[in-house]
């Protein structure tokens, strides 16, 4: 490869990064908000465990809608391309994300808050369920030969950022707000800066090309009329065994942050910007984890990486218990620091696993339908089972549900060839 060859594949690369960081960025800063203040503002009848309750239903809600996102959005990027698609997939998340941000609460339109909020999340689950598939796309179609789980991993270092990103506003706010300025108006902040960081999103894909692998699916003729139709006619097996790999996936993740930011801030009484800035130490971890797992993908194949961080997930679901119910915040930080570490090790492989599934004119259906479907399973409802599981059976049953995650995707991936050799058509 050329240094300018190099070059503008790297800038693509970066380019998938940051357009997915943005998205996630948007996606993120709801959860902080369901576990920190949407209960009360939304929903603000009943007693704080009723508020959370109902507050993870609406986080709920983008992860129902995602699939369809991802069809939806997987349609046109399978036939008229993946930069155009990938546009208009930012656009639906950002100006979901900014009209949350003025939402009037409970008390200002009464029943109407919590509706209008389920619709801007059914907005923020179609955007996102877009999102990826076609920023997986635009990295792994234009990698060198045998490096696709390197340059897949640039999509999936987005989450780490975005969460960061996320994090890190909260915790200005805390640092700078009171409590009642935050929960009174500072919280909508974050989302109002999320129109800022779609324009530099915006700016920078409107600047790439067509990926060369679609450019010839074009220039073939090779466009399939109903990309979904196909997808569950003829690859039903690797879209099942995608989606079921990902969940231990989300089930790692939101139970680590969303789940524990609640259950911290509340029950082990943990200061909000104190637990907030033991996750940003965790992310970090997923963030080291994600380059590791890729390179390892590339090096040894996707399947092996997965079985083996598989198995340590499964069994992390047995220190749940005793380290958060320690009330400790090192050996909290330090549970969470694991969790997040093996997310992202489970997390990386699947920028290049899921594209490698499917064929050239169906992938962006394929990998992005796969991809959120395993979001309904593992992280839609992983708040809200998780805060039920500890009023029926405290901590353990939680693990419990981490460990059955996992479980279920090593299930998958055993079943899964080995996909890294595979022929790019």
């Amino acid at each position: 490869m050329t240094p300018t060859a190099a070059s503008s594949v790297t800038r693509i690369a970066l380019a998938s990064f940051i357009g997915t960081a943005i998205e996630f960025y948007d996606f993120y800063i709801y959860g902080m908000a369901a576990a920190l203040v949407i209960g009360p503002v939304f929903f603000p009848g009943g007693n704080p465990t009723t508020q959370a309750l109902s507050s993870f239903l609406t986080f709920a809600v983008a992860f129902l809608t995602r699939p369809l996102g991802a069809m939806l959005f997987g349609h046109f990027g399978d036939r008229i391309g993946r930069k155009t698609t990938l546009v208009a997939s930012l656009l639906v998340m950002g100006v979901s994300t900014t009209l949350i941000g003025v939402l009037p609460g409970y008390a200002a339109i009464g029943a109407w808050a919590p509706v209008l909020l389920c619709l801007l999340r059914f907005g923020q689950g179609i955007g996102l369920g877009g999102e990826w598939g076609g920023a997986a796309l635009l990295a792994t179609e234009n990698a060198p030969a045998g490096q696709r789980g390197w340059y897949g991993m640039f999509p999936q270092l987005g989450p780490p950022v975005g969460f960061l990103l996320a994090t890190g506003s909260f915790l200005l706010l805390a640092q700078f707000l009171s409590d009642q300025a935050f929960k009174d108006w500072g919280w909508r902040l974050p989302f109002l800066a999320s129109s800022v960081l779609v324009m530099i999103g915006l700016y920078v894909r409107l600047a790439l090309a067509e990926t060369p692998v679609f450019a010839r699916v074009l220039q073939q003729h090779q466009q399939v009329a109903v990309p979904l139709k196909e997808l569950f006619k003829f690859h039903k097996a690797p879209l099942a065994l995608g989606a079921l790999a990902m969940v231990v996936c989300y089930a790692l993740f939101y139970i680590s942050t969303v789940f524990s930011l609640s259950y911290g801030t509340t029950a082990l009484q943990i200061p909000r910007r104190q637990f907030l800035g033991m996750l940003c130490v965790a992310v970090l971890f997923m963030a080291a984890a994600t380059p590791l797992s890729a390179w390892a993908g590339d090096r040894f194949g996707r399947r092996l990486v997965l079985l083996i961080a598989g198995s340590a997930a499964l069994l992390s679901g047995f220190l749940l218990k005793p380290m958060l119910e320690s009330g400790s915040p090192l050996i909290v930080t330090a549970f969470l620091s694991l969790e997040l570490f093996l997310m992202g090790a489970t997390f990386a492989p699947m920028g290049a696993l899921l594209p490698e599934l499917f064929p050239s004119e169906l992938r962006y259906t394929g990998a992005g339908t796969a991809y959120n479907l395993g979001g309904i399973l593992g992280a839609s409802f992983a708040p809200y089972i998780a805060q039920r599981l500890v009023l029926e059976g405290g901590l353990a049953w939680v693990g419990g549900y981490v460990s059955s995650a996992a479980a279920i995707s090593l299930f998958a991936v055993y079943l899964l060839r080995e996909t890294r050799n595979n022929r790019w058509v």
